[in-house]
């Protein structure tokens, strides 16, 4: 393995751009504990604070751009950039500019001109954002200042003197991983003398559009190294427009209009929550299932962009902030309280509770964590909201062979399965712990992770059994963590006439519906 590499990772540090030189001065990143001559990643500045008035979301529209520490960048396809008419421009950090309506950038690795030493601890990995923010912050009561990564999975990095912290009684396990790194991936242009290295980060402008993934942006944009030296490829997107792009893919353009102006409220609203996502990759969000969804704006019509014109800059908020603004597909007839789908503290907006009118509420009241009163709400629960819902009940299925296969790295210490078990569920009845017995040993899976490891069940509200020789039966109800709105519900509140606020209300009881420009947003 190259000396420019990082050992013991799932995806090696590659170099960046941004190092070199007196560039090093203002964005060294250093971790309590650390030496001085060391860093927890590479350095990349943070993206820019919201403005109150005019806020401006820096959305990655592609992450981990360029090729594998381990191959010659030289036979690496180029990256391209195509305008479908007009000419883009590229303008390097020391000014220069290229122009045209396709630029071919080509990918290099050159020396730096003194190594650096990367040193840090490493928590995880961790299915989702929410469970390594939990973790990051049993880090900070420790005085520790974390730092939450998505390399591969999510990850917590700390200082290579920083102890693994507690959490739900146990003390997390940490690796140690260092590197000496040499050389840095860069971008290139052919010219007429040869190859000459373009001085990163790089501006692009594109007065009629970036086409991309099959999709037409409009920009600003920017091309920047990460935290793991490998590229991103950045819009610069006002939140109002964001949304468009967004809308159409979290809930359907066809949705009633009183469930789009909802759901324009919490797409706002979750984006203000976690603009801190990849702060350390130097963004605010991604533009995937890891944050929103987020494609090409042109794609939203007249009843999308009504409901955002009549919810402008409109959020959320809980003492001050915006809120956790969560949603899902289907919460199977049962609303999740925060903790039982991510652990942590509840949160007094996201009660568990029966998700529909108040004949229904009667007979499904909370706690639903009996396997008996589970089985009566999905056998009987059909005058819920949302029961309409393709996933408002399923059935899967899986065999010994499926488990070890969505187990990964895990299966090693079940052996063949032979036992599944239950351990624990919330009031809602969905499950916290689920534990698998095999010849080798016991894995045992609990809030998100059961979903990311199983991916064909559709959500945790479900109760399991023996179905033959090393097969097992779920059967379930909804689709998604079932925190917060349900969009299936929400579309069939809005058809029952319920207005967008009520509707929020509903599932966020107690907020509050604020204009985000009155807003003293936290750093």
């Amino acid at each position: 393995m190259s000396s420019s590499l990082m050992l013991n990772l799932r995806r090696p540090i590659q170099g960046t751009a941004l190092l070199g030189g007196a560039a090093l001065g203002g964005l060294l990143l250093l971790a309590q504990g650390c030496r001085a001559s060391s860093l927890l990643h590479w350095p990349v500045p943070a993206p820019p604070a919201l403005s109150r008035t005019e806020p401006v979301l820096w959305v990655a529209l592609a992450a981990h751009l360029g090729p594998r520490p381990d191959s010659d960048p030289a036979a690496a396809p180029p990256l391209t950039l195509v305008s479908p008419s007009g000419p883009l421009t590229l303008t390097e950090a020391s000014g220069r500019q290229l122009r045209g309506s396709s630029l071919g950038l080509l990918w290099r690795r050159v020396p730096l001109k003194e190594p650096l030493n990367l040193q840090r601890t490493v928590l995880g990995p961790f299915p989702s954002y929410e469970r390594a923010e939990q973790v990051a912050e049993a880090w900070r009561q420790q005085g520790i200042s974390p730092v939450i990564a998505k390399p591969g999975d999510w990850e917590v990095w700390g200082g290579p003197d920083a102890l693994p912290p507690t959490l739900g009684g146990s003390r997390l396990a940490a690796r140690q991983q260092r590197a000496r790194i040499t050389e840095r991936l860069v971008l290139a242009v052919r010219e007429s003398l040869g190859l000459r290295t373009l001085e990163g980060p790089l501006r692009l402008s594109a007065p009629s559009g970036l086409r991309w993934a099959g999709g037409l942006y409009q920009g600003p944009f920017r091309l920047q190294s990460d935290a793991y030296g490998s590229w991103s490829l950045i819009e610069q997107v006002p939140l109002e427009r964001y949304l468009l792009g967004v809308l159409p893919h979290e809930i359907g353009a066809e949705a009633p209009a009183a469930a789009l102006q909802a759901q324009a409220v919490l797409a706002r609203t979750w984006a203000l929550r976690n603009r801190q996502r990849f702060r350390v990759d130097g963004y605010h969000l991604c533009a995937d299932t890891q944050c929103q969804v987020y494609a090409d704006p042109r794609q939203a019509g007249a009843a999308v962009r009504q409901a955002i014109a009549a919810t402008r800059f409109q959020v959320l908020i809980w003492q001050g902030q915006p809120i956790h603004a969560v949603y899902h597909a289907s919460n199977g007839g049962v609303a999740a309280g925060f903790e039982e789908a991510w652990g942590g503290a509840p949160l007094p907006y996201l009660q568990t509770r029966p998700d529909g009118p108040a004949p229904f509420e009667r007979s499904f009241a909370v706690p639903l964590s009996e396997p008996a009163r589970l089985r009566q709400l999905l056998q009987e629960g059909g005058a819920a909201y949302g029961s309409d819902h393709p996933l408002f009940r399923w059935r899967r299925s899986l065999d010994r062979d499926r488990i070890r296969a969505a187990l990964g790295p895990q299966a090693a210490a079940l052996g063949v399965p032979q036992r599944l078990t239950v351990l624990e569920r919330g009031a809602s009845g969905r499950v916290l712990a689920l534990q698998m017995q095999g010849t080798a040993g016991r894995v045992v899976l609990r809030f998100d992770a059961i979903r990311r490891a199983f991916r064909r069940l559709p959500s945790t509200l479900f109760v399991v059994a023996p179905d033959g020789p090393g097969r097992w039966s779920f059967v379930g109800g909804g689709f998604g963590h079932g925190a917060g709105l349900s969009q299936a519900g929400a579309m069939d509140l809005a058809r029952r006439g319920w207005p967008s606020g009520r509707i929020l209300q509903h599932y966020y009881s107690g907020t509050k519906l604020e204009s985000l420009q009155g807003l003293l947003l936290d750093p």
